[in-house]
C-alpha cells in the first residue's frame, strides 16, 4: 500500500459529490431552497449512494446530482464547494494532485445566474484552497453535457478556454444519453478541437455502462483522440480497443467503488478482471473515486480494495498513482 506520507492523485471526481453532506445541508438553507425532506439525516440519503447494494441505474445516479447541482447553484456555494473539497482531499487522504469537474451551466438556474460568475466563483475556491494548502496541485475540468445542443456545449468550452489562465485545465463530456440512446461523440468534435488547440486538456466519460458501451469508445477514440478517458471499463473484453486504447497512449480514469455502486460492473471479481486485462495489455490508468461523499468511499478505500481483491499488487498501485500524478492536466 502507499504510503500514508505520500501524496496520491485524483483525477476523477465530480464537484457534486465531491462536497459533504452537512456543508450541502448547510449551503441548502443559506440559499433558501426548499428540500423535500426536514431532517438531515433523510436529506444525506438524498445526496448519497446511501444504499449499500448501490443505484439502479444511472438515471438513478443523476437523479442524487440533480440535487447537489441545485444547491451548488450559486457563486456562493460553488466557492464554498471547491474550497471545502479540495482541503478535504489533502486532510483526509493526502491527495496532493486534485482535478475537480463539474458542468457551470447546470448551475446557473437555466440562465438566471451569469456563468461566468459560477467559473469565477470555483476559481476563488481553488485560489483559497491552494493558499492554505499549497503542497496541493489542484485544476478544474469544466463538463460539456449529452443532453446538451451543440451552441450549449461550445459554450462551455468557451468558457473553458477563456479562464484557463485561472486554473480551468481540461474539459470533458457526461450526462444522461437523451432516450437512452447511444450518443454521437462526433457532435462535439468540433468542441474537442478547439479545446486541444487551446492546450487545454481533453478528458471523456465513456465505456461506463449500455450496450453500445463498447461501440462508443471506438468511436472516442477515433473521432475525439482524448487524453484520458473517464471510466472505459467496458473495453476490458475487447481485444480491439485494448489495442486502439494502447497505441493511442490514452490513460484511464477507473472508478472502481462507483463502477460496483452503478451496476456498471456487478461484483469485485469483475474488477479484478477488468484491471488484469488493462495491466497485461499495458493499457495505462489511475484510480478515483467519481465523488467521494456521494460513493460513500475515499481514495484510500479504493486502493486497498484493489490489494484486496488481487486486481493489483502494491508495486501497480505505486504505479498507477505515480501515473496519476503524471497525467494530470494541471
Amino acid at each position: 500500500m502507499i504510503a500514508a506520507d505520500e501524496g496520491l492523485a485524483e483525477l476523477h471526481t465530480h464537484l457534486g459529490g465531491s462536497v459533504a453532506s452537512d456543508i450541502l445541508w448547510s449551503l441548502a438553507h443559506e440559499q433558501g431552497i426548499a428540500l423535500p425532506v426536514k431532517d438531515f439525516w433523510e436529506f444525506d440519503k438524498l445526496v448519497t449512494v446511501s444504499d449499500p447494494r448501490g443505484v439502479e441505474n444511472l438515471d438513478a445516479l443523476d437523479a442524487i446530482y440533480h440535487w447537489t447541482e441545485l444547491i451548488q447553484s450559486s457563486p456562493l456555494a460553488v466557492e464554498r464547494s471547491v474550497h471545502s473539497a479540495i482541503g478535504g482531499a489533502y486532510r483526509s487522504q493526502g491527495i496532493t494532485t486534485l482535478e475537480l469537474r463539474f458542468n457551470p451551466m447546470k448551475r446557473n438556474r437555466g440562465g438566471e445566474r451569469d456563468l461566468d460568475h459560477i467559473i469565477l466563483a470555483a476559481i476563488r475556491g481553488l485560489d483559497r484552497a491552494r493558499l492554505e494548502y499549497p503542497q496541493v496541485r489542484a485544476g478544474l475540468i469544466l463538463m460539456m453535457d449529452r443532453t446538451f445542443d451543440a451552441r450549449q456545449n461550445a459554450i462551455i468550452v468557451d468558457k473553458a478556454i477563456s479562464w484557463a489562465s485561472r486554473g480551468v485545465v481540461g474539459v470533458d463530456i457526461a450526462g444522461p444519453r437523451p432516450g437512452g440512446r447511444r450518443y454521437d461523440y462526433r457532435s462535439v468534435q468540433p468542441m474537442v478541437e478547439t479545446a486541444r488547440a487551446a492546450g487545454l486538456g481533453v478528458t471523456i466519460h465513456v465505456g461506463e455502462e449500455g450496450a453500445t458501451g463498447a461501440e462508443e469508445i471506438g468511436e472516442v477514440v477515433d473521432s475525439l483522440r482524448p487524453d484520458r478517458i473517464g471510466h472505459g471499463i467496458l473495453a476490458a473484453g475487447d481485444p480491439v480497443l485494448i489495442e486502439k486504447m494502447r497505441e493511442a497512449g490514452i490513460v484511464l480514469e477507473i472508478c472502481p467503488t462507483s463502477n460496483l455502486l452503478t451496476k456498471a460492473l456487478p461484483d469485485e471479481d469483475a474488477i479484478r478482471t477488468t484491471f488484469r486485462a488493462f495491466v497485461e495489455h499495458g493499457v495505462a490508468f489511475t484510480i478515483a473515486t467519481d465523488g467521494p461523499e456521494m460513493m460513500g468511499t475515499h481514495l484510500r478505500d479504493e486502493l486497498e480494495l484493489l490489494e484486496r481483491i488481487g486486481a493489483l499488487t502494491k508495486t501497480e498501485l505505486a504505479e498507477a498513482n505515480a501515473r496519476g500524478h503524471a497525467a494530470s492536466f494541471i
